[in-house]
């Protein structure tokens, strides 16, 4: 009964959580979800939904079209096709998709902008600028 479907890797579990190819875990937040308050993950992190409070991610954040963050965000590295009011601090490498909204202030080690992506804000790229803003423990 169960066994009759195909068995794909990175596909979403019961518990939010899927594994990719490497074996890293990554949390995933799906369409249709909030989450209100501080949010903090050791892990890599796909939103679909909302998150409503700061975003502290240690590994890779992706953030689907439709996604949205009202807070800061610190991360290692994003890739954004949803819309974020608040400031991104990304230590690496940041990737505004073209369904990318930003009101807010960007500090990235290196940064891609799609055509179409658009942010309102000031924007630092370079190895100080990322270094200089990376959160403390």
């Amino acid at each position: 009964m169960f066994g009759s479907g195909s068995k794909e890797k990175g596909t979403a579990s019961a518990a939010g959580l899927s594994t990719e190819k490497d074996g890293v875990a990554t949390t995933v937040i799906a369409r249709g979800t909030t989450i209100e308050g501080k949010f903090e993950c050791a892990e890599n992190v796909r939103l679909d939904g909302v998150i409503q409070g700061e975003v502290k991610v240690d590994k890779r954040f992706v953030m689907g079209e439709g996604s949205f963050v009202q807070g800061n965000i610190h991360a290692r590295d994003a890739a954004i096709k949803g819309k974020i009011k608040g400031d991104v601090n990304v230590r690496e490498a940041l990737h505004l998709m073209e369904t990318a909204v930003i009101e807010g202030n960007i500090t990235a080690k290196t940064m891609i902008v799609d055509e179409g992506a658009r942010y309102n804000g000031t924007c630092r790229i370079g190895d100080t600028s990322a270094v200089a803003t990376s959160p403390k423990n």
